[in-house]
């Protein structure tokens, strides 16, 4: 299990401190010290935050699951994490480029940080809270349908809106990378 020393993780949650609140507006009638407390009993979460961190996602709580009485985290940097970019969408398409292949997928990464890409919908709720990848774009999680006749999908935000794109799940651009999401 992947974990992150005390000093590790005392400084992640007074990153993640700072910015919840800073940033109210994304986490209305939530608690921090019930956030913090939940933060603490699961360590191997922590580290998936730290490794969001890292790649400059700068996550964020935006919303609780009643359900599951879990916090949920976003990716919520203004653009497109600077360090996931670069990268085709899944592992298929990293071993089908023949030349000139990215270091790594968008679902790879995912996976070995323990995230989940967002979804369409996920990325549309993160838009009502502020405006991203307005320079930038993020690969999210492409329905099955689509990735079978060799195509992923993106979004971005121009114009004030957010446009869902398609392209060959095996290109990668500089300003392309992906968002994630993890329940803790």
């Amino acid at each position: 299990m992947n974990k992150l020393s005390s000093q590790q993780t005392e400084e992640l949650i007074a990153v993640l401190k700072i910015r919840f609140e800073k940033n109210k507006n994304r986490h209305k009638d939530l608690d921090w010290t019930k956030v913090q407390a939940r933060l603490e009993a699961n360590a191997e979460k922590l580290w998936s935050l730290d490794e969001m961190e890292a790649t400059g996602g700068e996550p964020d709580v935006v919303g609780f699951d009643n359900s599951t009485g879990e916090y949920i985290f976003y990716d919520c940097a203004v653009e497109s994490p600077k360090g996931r970019r670069s990268i085709c969408y899944d592992h298929e398409a990293l071993e089908a480029r023949k030349e000139h292949k990215p270091g790594n997928s968008a679902v790879n990464m995912a996976t070995e940080m323990g995230i989940e890409i967002l979804t369409e919908e996920q990325y549309r709720e993160l838009q009502k809270l502020g405006s991203f990848d307005t320079k930038t774009s993020s690969w999210i999680k492409t329905p099955v349908d689509i990735r079978k006749l060799g195509g992923a999908v993106f979004c971005d935000r121009r114009y004030n809106t957010v446009f869902l794109y398609h392209n060959g799940a095996e290109s990668y651009y500089a300003a392309r990378g992906f968002r994630g999401s993890l329940k803790v």
